[in-house]
């Protein structure tokens, strides 16, 4: 029975492999094909029969509170499984995908189906074989070293061997990670039921396209399984921990949001499917080995001789007939070197190199690597690289079942009067725009290619109010908007179920959290799942910088009082947020540390942000205090109190945060039982504290105090007393170490404040008859007064070494009477 099997071990996207599996099918003509592919699409076959273009990718996901995972099964024309399935349907045979879907445990670290290696285990080993036989055969790279066994032309029955040898030897008796051994278990099974059909004379039982890799485990497991036909599992409610081979159950996910699943024909790309774009796909420049299975090697090679030239020479670099004859002789020279009847693609590419790149090269060749080009690679080659590579978009048959996300974007756009193309200009205080705008920003975080925002205000609570939106259709745009549909079936629940995943990824980090719930206000997307408010709440807890806590706060709770236009007002996921980060910025606050300049800003918008909830909480509790509302946010106003107050004793704690605190305190000073008062009483405090401060701090100290309590403090008349005899009691020195940071405190304050200041300055010198002009205007030739006063501080050293040698400024005036000349 074992003899009408036949299990072909492959290289995804290998022409020759496509070109033996063809032949093999067409010789054997088996009763049943059976390829490596999402069994979940079996009754869906047809699909991959209309006339569609490729490539093209079944994309399968699942998706659900608490995870999203998708996975690609992609076929060029020149893939294996591409061929199997049209040959296939030529003899007669019935075709079936053999493998789990990809939506499976087995498949949660991956993101395509057909990448070259699954196991971490099986890397080292791999990789130790195939160095071993490159150092043997002494080429250079794994690439290299398939063409050179495997893309030379050989006859189909030398390929098979070559094929059977090297992947026996590449996989051994490795048994395999957990997700292959389930992966092979289901293949087993079908082989098993593929061989238990009834056959006919003259035609093999099975013949199976599978990955290289699995092949020798699939040649002994298959025998003494059941010959049931495979049931297709389907997904568990719980999902799992990705980050161990060894599933683990956790917290199934929310009743809420069911789980999502499915699978949908998507077009794809050549550069897609580039391993050397980083992507885990079986071969290299599949634009080259496209020209390969159309035009055989001596064709593909006069057509990317042909395109690379013409792109070098369209972007001005250096491709001169002369260089076009250098490559062809290089190339049949290494090929002859080699023991190639024809160059294959490395002999192209050597020689292209050894021709054309004049200069030292500062990396390495980017064929002899894999993954994405490596900084400081060559122009010739890049190009070089991109040219073999393509920019072949497959197109999907029209009838080409989708999910229903892709009609609902459709209907969105048509009633919102959205037509993708050229730039659009949106009013944000018009409602028919603010809806436009809602459904683009809703694209937007669906990462829909040709929809973005080329202007407009940051923030969604910034006032400003028009949006310009570049909107295009590029060709990508009908695989990517197919993709999002594993997010949801409307543009709203797919928009939300994106934006959530992208919030939980933040993984409690505020910034990020801040910048997804300002573009949920954007979107108007203000409910958010249960289970995600959980995890937020629990996850900010991790923030390690009160810096970074401080603008988002601020954004988020200017969302949450006054985002009653876009929907956000008392959202709960604001609420959230904002009750959780306050009691983190505290927790963060309250051990003294040195504040680095680059955070001076941050960590006052820190301040602000805690004293602009504090004071809105203690307003709303006063406001009803005759009621039994609900209190606005679910915080201890006292505990923050409490906080400022130790953190404006404590010595040892930064004098920025020193002032800001004692600020925030004087600031809130009559609202709350504290015991601080407005007026001479908080002014005395301010000047005790700066007072004890040296000069060069001092006006870090007074930044804290007027970022905070400017109201309270800049018109005081006790407090600007007290800062007039502070400064005029500093030494030159002190002066001038004092003046930078002074001059930054008083920045703080607007432009008439500081005019009235001016005035109470002028009063306490009796010098009203000035302009409050007189203290800020420059006087032309005079230099700034920080340099005035260095001046005076040098020359007052220079006298002072020359009182210690005994020269008295009275001496030297004598001394130059004496040489006065006589009248």
């Amino acid at each position: 029975m074992s003899e009408s099997l036949h299990i072909v071990g492959v290289r995804h996207h290998s022409p020759a492999c496509a070109r033996l599996v063809a032949e093999r099918i067409r010789a054997l003509r088996p009763m049943y094909v059976l390829i490596e592919g999402p069994a979940d699409f079996n009754e869906r076959l047809d699909e991959l029969y209309l006339q569609h273009s490729p490539p093209v990718a079944i994309y399968s996901y699942l998706s659900s509170d608490r995870t999203h995972r998708g996975s690609w099964s992609p076929f060029a024309e020149h893939s294996p499984e591409w061929q199997a399935l049209q040959v296939a349907r030529e003899v007669g045979s019935t075709v079936r995908f053999i493998d789990l879907p990809a939506w499976h445990d087995a498949f949660s670290r991956m993101e395509n189906r057909y990448a070259d290696v699954a196991d971490h285990e099986h890397e080292e080993r791999a990789e130790a074989y195939e160095r071993a036989l490159t150092e043997k055969l002494s080429v250079q790279g794994r690439d290299a070293l398939w063409d050179h066994l495997f893309e030379d032309g050989c006859d189909v029955a030398e390929l098979a061997q070559r094929l059977s040898t090297y992947f026996d030897h590449l996989r051994g008796q490795d048994p395999g990670s957990q997700g292959n051994k389930a992966r092979e278990t289901m293949m087993a099974r079908w082989i098993a039921w593929a061989m238990a059909q009834p056959g006919e004379p003259g035609r093999a039982q099975a013949l199976v396209v599978c990955g290289g890799y699995h092949a020798p485990a699939l040649a002994r497991l298959w025998q003494g399984l059941p010959a049931t036909l495979p049931e297709t599992p389907q997904p568990s409610p719980e999902t799992t921990d990705e980050d161990d081979d060894e599933a683990q159950p956790v917290q199934p996910a929310s009743p809420q949001a069911p789980l999502r699943f499915g699978s949908y024909l998507v077009p794809y790309t050549f550069k897609r499917l580039d391993a050397f774009a980083g992507y885990a796909s079986g071969m290299p420049s599949p634009a080259y080995y496209q020209w390969v299975w159309d035009h055989g090697p001596e064709g593909a090679a006069h057509r990317a001789l042909q395109l690379v030239m013409q792109r070098l020479r369209d972007k001005k670099l250096p491709a001169s007939t002369a260089d076009l004859m250098a490559v062809h002789l290089r190339a049949q020279g290494l090929a002859r070197l080699r023991g190639h009847d024809k160059p294959l693609r490395s002999d192209w590419l050597d020689a292209l190199a050894g021709a054309l790149v004049k200069d030292a090269l500062d990396a390495p060749l980017p064929w002899t690597y894999r993954g994405k080009m490596r900084p400081g690679t060559d122009p010739v080659l890049v190009q070089a690289m991109d040219v073999l590579a393509g920019d072949i978009v497959g197109r999907l048959a029209p009838g080409t079942p989708q999910p229903p996300l892709v009609a609902a974007v459709q209907a969105e756009l048509a009633a919102h009067g959205i037509a993708l193309r050229g730039q659009l200009k949106l009013d944000l205080l018009t409602e028919t725009d603010r809806a436009r705008s809602r459904v683009l920003h809703r694209l937007a975080i669906l990462r829909l290619p040709g929809v973005r925002r080329a202007q407009g205000p940051k923030l969604a609570m910034s006032g400003e109010r028009t949006e310009l939106w570049s909107l295009s259709e590029p060709l990508e745009q009908q695989a990517a908007l197919i993709e999002a549909g594993a997010w949801g079936a409307s543009l709203h629940d797919a928009a939300r179920a994106r934006l959530e995943d992208d919030l939980r990824q933040a993984q409690g980090r505020i910034g990020p959290l801040a910048e997804g719930l300002n573009q949920a206000a954007w979107a108007g997307l203000s409910a958010l799942s249960d289970t995600l408010l959980r995890e937020l709440r629990g996850a900010i807890a991790a923030e390690p910088r009160f810096e970074a806590l401080g603008p988002a706060l601020s954004v988020l709770h200017t969302l949450l009082r006054h985002g009653q236009m876009l929907g956000m007002a008392d959202a709960p996921v604001l609420r959230v947020v904002i009750e959780s980060g306050f009691d983190r910025a505290l927790w963060l606050l309250e051990p003294p540390a040195a504040i680095a300049p680059a955070d001076m800003q941050s960590h006052l918008e820190g301040h602000l942000a805690l004293r602009r909830i504090v004071a809105d909480v203690l307003a709303h509790a006063q406001d009803h205090a005759n009621d039994e509302a609900q209190p606005l946010l679910d915080l201890e106003p006292a505990r923050a109190l409490a906080v400022w107050q130790r953190k404006a004793a404590d010595p040892a704690a930064s004098p920025l945060s020193r002032g800001a605190a004692l600020g925030a305190t004087l600031s809130l000073a009559g609202r709350t039982d504290d015991p601080h008062a407005q007026g001479e009483s908080g002014a005395a405090e301010a000047m005790q504290l700066l007072q004890s401060l040296p000069a060069p701090v001092l006006g870090d100290a007074l930044t804290g105090l007027l970022a905070l309590a400017r109201e309270q403090l800049a018109s005081e008349p006790a407090f600007v007393a007290g800062m007039d005899r502070t400064v005029q009691a500093l030494d030159n020195a002190d002066f001038v170490r004092a003046m930078p940071s002074l001059r930054a405190a008083f920045a703080w304050l607007p432009p008439q404040e500081r005019g009235l200041l001016a005035d109470q300055v002028l009063a306490l010198h009796d010098a009203t008859h000035l302009s409050r002009r007189a203290l800020t205007a420059h006087r032309s030739g005079e230099a700034p007064p920080e340099q005035l006063a260095e001046a005076r501080r040098v020359e007052d050293a220079v006298f002072a070494r020359l009182a210690a040698w005994g020269v008295t400024l009275e001496d030297e005036e004598e001394k130059d009477t004496e040489k006065a000349p006589r009248p």
